[in-house]
């Protein structure tokens, strides 16, 4: 899209969109009364900040300053606090000369099992070469709401695996040995295979077979059967609920309510997947269960995440 002229801005919040989904983010804002104007990926409004599942990060304080030059912009910053993560959609050069005047971030790749960053982040961006956004605070702890890791390219059967690492980093929790895992549509084995891996006991529900090298896994059960067709009833308790299953997002809201009803999970982690367009009306309707959260997680792609505990919202970074 074509910059555009923000001379004018006045900015209350700031949203940042996975690539390719700023139209999915700017319709999900509007949905809430919130007229956006675009920054790169960033979609920046007057109104204070909302909820919102698709954006990577929101930038909950920002302020405008003018600069002078590179090394007043990193000297204001500094003043602020120490850690700062850039995003640059244009201005590449200014902008990593300012950077190179900050203290370094050392963001490398997690090894999972990982705890999401501790440390405070801000975040800043050039909207001119005289002018800069800032926010000392943001609901990511990662910068510019990328979650990297040490990637694990044999043991697992495809890359959906990075989706629940990175959901498990994000609550800052993950199945542990003694507790039973329940994951529906399974195959190929992948998130079945991340569960295993950290010791739990995992039931595999699918009608197609898992990949022989996980399905030989320690722990792992597999039963050949349909997912919506489970009853929750015939099941013992599960601590953790795990589906990355391609559903209708109401037939999967649907299956939601009644294992949460049944009182015999304590924790899920679902996939919502869109086919065609987003159905924001039912991710809203995710959002809206006691102890839920919805998040576009940097390995989703048309989807969002559902995060859900028995004992309360969960933290999600």
């Amino acid at each position: 899209m074509p910059p555009a002229d923000l001379t004018d801005l006045q900015v209350g919040a700031a949203y940042l969109a996975p690539p390719g989904f700023e139209e999915t983010l700017e319709h999900e804002l509007g949905r809430q009364g919130v007229a956006v104007r675009w920054h790169g990926r960033l979609a920046l409004t007057a109104q204070a900040p909302v909820r919102s599942a698709w954006a990577l990060e929101t930038w909950t304080a920002p302020q405008l300053r003018d600069i002078a030059s590179i090394k007043g912009a990193a000297r204001d910053l500094r003043a602020i606090q120490r850690n700062w993560a850039g995003y640059a959609p244009d201005l590449h050069r200014r902008s990593a000369l300012i950077t190179q005047n900050l203290p370094p971030l050392r963001a490398r790749p997690l090894v999972f099992p990982a705890l999401p960053p501790q440390g405070h982040l801000g975040a800043w961006t050039l909207l001119s070469a005289e002018r800069m956004l800032l926010s000392p605070t943001k609901t990511s702890p990662f910068i510019n709401g990328e979650v990297h890791f040490v990637e694990d390219r044999e043991g697992p059967p495809s890359r959906a695996y990075l989706k629940l690492w990175e959901a498990f980093t994000r609550l800052g929790q993950w199945p542990q040995a003694g507790q039973t895992c329940l994951d529906l549509g399974a195959s190929p084995g992948g998130w079945t295979w991340v569960a295993a891996r950290c010791g739990a006991d995992v039931i595999a529900i699918d009608r197609a077979d898992l990949d022989p090298r996980v399905a030989a896994l320690p722990g792992v059960t597999t039963r050949r059967e349909s997912a919506f067709g489970l009853d929750p009833e015939s099941m013992p308790h599960v601590d953790w609920l795990l589906s990355d299953i391609i559903a209708y997002p109401a037939r999967l809201l649907t299956l939601a309510r009644r294992w949460i009803d049944s009182g015999r999970v304590a924790r899920m982690v679902l996939t919502i997947k869109f086919q065609g367009g987003t159905d924001h009306d039912t991710a809203e309707q995710f959002a809206a269960l006691p102890g839920g959260v919805v998040r576009h997680l940097w390995h989703n792609k048309h989807e969002l995440t559902f995060f859900w505990m028995r004992e309360g919202t969960p933290h999600v970074a």
